[in-house]
């Protein structure tokens, strides 16, 4: 599935494609309306509870680019926490290495940020890392391998990252906390959905 498609299909915007989301030639500001022959119409399905808690893990997954496995698993690590189920879910993704990358502003999509690290252009703690996966914790610093290859994007940096841009360095000072995460996902739907 296309990646605007995704964004129709959800109804909202994902931030798939960086820069072209924030443009006039988005496909949500420019088809608002479902995909396929009969999304122009409009009509109102009904949507079982089954099916609304389907439709806000799928939205999840996509918005953060990871597969059904890779999602399965990271929902069973936050069950396990001792801590609120959904909290932790967002903790968890929001602290992957490529999220950390996107929403520092050095890739414009979760998936360049996830490619720059998969081509090594980036260390943890002066460790070249190239797993997109891994998980950083508070006081991880991260610096970019070749500084010219990077382009800061213009983003709200959130307060658990901090940012040297003299240096070009950044750091995890603190864990995130659910309402500084900006998103409209219903996380408990999601926690219904794997409870069945």
């Amino acid at each position: 599935m296309d990646k605007c498609t995704k964004c129709r299909k959800f109804g909202v915007k994902l931030f798939l494609k960086g820069d072209r989301c924030s443009s006039p030639k988005c496909a949500i500001t420019r088809r608002n309306y479902r995909p396929g022959a009969h999304g122009a119409k409009q009509v109102n399905l009904r949507k079982s509870e089954y099916g609304l808690q389907l439709l806000e893990k799928q939205k999840m997954k996509s918005e953060y680019g990871l597969r059904e496995k890779q999602f399965a698993n990271i929902f069973q690590k936050a069950s396990k926490s001792r801590t609120n189920t959904g909290e932790e879910l967002f903790r968890i993704l929001e602290m992957r290495f490529d999220n950390v990358i996107y929403r520092l502003g050095w890739a414009v999509s979760r998936a360049q940020a996830r490619q720059f690290v998969g081509h090594r252009h980036f260390k943890v703690n002066d460790k070249i890392t190239n797993i997109p996966s891994k998980v950083l914790r508070p006081k991880d610093e991260i610096t970019p391998v070749n500084k010219d290859l990077i382009k800061q994007a213009k983003v709200n940096i959130p307060k658990w990252l901090k940012v040297d841009d003299k240096q070009f360095k950044a750091e995890v000072i603190d864990l995130p906390k659910i309402e500084e995460i900006e998103t409209d996902i219903d996380s408990q739907l999601i926690i219904e959905f794997y409870s069945r």
